[in-house]
């Protein structure tokens, strides 16, 4: 368990390195190409891409690959079948999107969208090959190598979408920018797990990959749908510009998610695997310290943004986009619980898969006439709106039950939110005032940021220094797709 704890923990501060610097380029690269090429309207296009590729990434592989990570044994072994399937699922997914992507752009109320859809998701046949090699390095906790590749194909995606932008390609120029970088990643992926592309077949093993894989995959691509389903209702109701101004909010809001959820995703779902056959107070433990350093870290960022959503917006990108400050407000709620609920996925798909998808089908369903409801009476805030309703009031709740059944009491799950809870109060307040005092410009939002930071810093530094001495944050003991990441963000 030392040992498990010591790989999991390295890998873990690779993880965040890889995320901090990758978020903080995308930001760098989003402000240069909202501000001095792309408008809502392109945005937009892009973003039905994106929604496009996130779904096919989700089902493309049928969820082989995580056995990569999960399965007992010599990796070698099975490692030439996984690809073999892998590879031969996406490329029929792209098959199928290739012909149907006029009547789909169509659809989503971007018939522009047609040929960036086409490009764009060759990156799907790409991802199915290097989830592989991707695989191993999640599996061994090899964070490192991962860490340079991610950062090689941001920088490469980056520079080649700046330089199609500043060439006058449009919107276009974000599918050219993420094909490249994404067969510099199948490079780079390829030589830090080496012998891993190789082509084999057992049709033993075949059975057992999809029986095992298809559910997750099932609850995976519903997942998406959640987090997507947004993006098709505003953009078929709204058209493609109130779908630029949606997911510059949306992506905003899911800064804590990326670089908080991420982070821990990369090595969650391998941690808990490791912990699965363990005992129910070593699981419960695990999930513990992992959800409450998840939190603790998600919350200040959610505040800020939500607190200075419009200024915010404002000032970094300019003001043709303040009109997504008011959704801005409601998706940051989001935002923090679906960093929460994404840490949840991880713990429970190691042991109630079939459960796992029904849980998220329940969420995707209730979903779409909450939106539908809101796109058609209040527009893009009301989608906002829709959103972190649902997501408060009709599936939290059933997350924490189902944890509850794993031996993970809902007592100890709300005890571990209360002093980031009331730290982001403290937060809150503090950003308010400062901002009504100084205004939004550059002093005023540095002010704002740094004082409630400073005032959130007595709320958490107990819960870092409990989790240094190994206390889970309890009183008593306890009765991610290969390249999803490696798109171009629109925010």
């Amino acid at each position: 368990m030392t040992d498990l704890n010591r790989r999991v923990a390295t890998a873990a501060r690779w993880s965040l390195v890889n995320t901090i610097v990758r978020r903080v380029g995308t930001f760098a690269s989003g402000v240069v190409l909202a501000r001095l090429f792309f408008g809502p309207y392109e945005w937009g296009l892009y973003a039905v891409g994106l929604l496009v590729l996130a779904m096919l990434l989700s089902l493309n592989e049928m969820g082989v690959s995580l056995a990569l990570v999960r399965w007992e044994g010599d990796i070698r072994r099975f490692a030439p079948t996984v690809l073999t399937l892998s590879t031969l699922s996406s490329s029929a997914f792209y098959v199928l999107l290739y012909f149907s992507a006029p009547a789909l752009a169509r659809a989503l109320g971007s018939p522009d969208a047609t040929t960036m859809l086409r490009v764009l998701c060759l990156s799907v046949i790409i991802d199915g090959i290097a989830c592989v090699p991707l695989g191993r390095l999640n599996r061994e906790f090899r964070q490192l190598g991962r860490t340079v590749v991610d950062i090689l194909n941001f920088a490469v995606n980056t520079a080649a979408t700046i330089a199609f932008a500043a060439a006058g390609v449009g919107a276009m120029s974000f599918a050219w920018g993420s094909l490249i970088g994404n067969l510099v990643a199948l490079a780079g992926f390829s030589l830090c797990a080496p012998g891993m592309l190789r082509f084999g077949w057992d049709t033993g093993q075949a059975r057992q990959l999809l029986r095992y894989g298809l559910p997750l995959a099932s609850a995976s691509l519903l997942t998406l749908g959640i987090v997507n389903v947004d993006s098709v209702v505003v953009g078929s109701v709204l058209g493609p510009a109130a779908l630029g101004i949606y997911a510059m909010a949306f992506n905003m809001s899911s800064w804590p998610v990326r670089m908080v959820s991420e982070t821990a995703r990369r090595v969650s779902f391998a941690g808990f695997s490791r912990l699965a056959d363990s005992s129910p107070a070593e699981f419960a433990s695990g999930f513990l310290r992992a959800f409450t350093l998840v939190v603790a870290a998600a919350v200040p960022i959610c505040v800020v943004l939500g607190v200075l959503a419009t200024p915010i917006i404002v000032f970094v990108y300019g003001d043709q986009w303040a009109a997504a400050g008011l959704p801005l407000r409601f998706l940051v709620a989001l935002g923090l619980l679906r960093t929460a609920v994404e840490l949840a996925y991880d713990c429970l798909a190691t042991r109630v898969r079939k459960t796992l998808m029904l849980m998220q089908a329940w969420w995707l369903f209730s979903l779409i006439p909450v939106l539908l409801l809101g796109a058609h009476l209040w527009g893009v805030p009301g989608v906002a709106a829709g959103h972190v309703v649902v997501a408060g009031l009709l599936v939290a709740p059933v997350f924490v039950v189902v944890l509850g059944r794993l031996g993970i009491p809902a007592a100890r799950i709300l005890r571990a939110c209360v002093r980031p809870a009331l730290g982001g109060l403290a937060m809150g307040v503090v950003a308010w005032l400062a901002h009504a005092w100084l205004g939004g410009g550059f002093l005023g939002l540095a002010v704002a940021g740094v004082a409630s930071f400073a005032a959130y810093l007595p709320f958490v530094l107990p819960i870092v220094t409990r989790l240094r001495s190994g206390d889970a944050g309890a009183e008593e003991p306890a009765a991610e797709p290969a390249l999803a990441a490696t798109a171009a963000d629109p925010a």
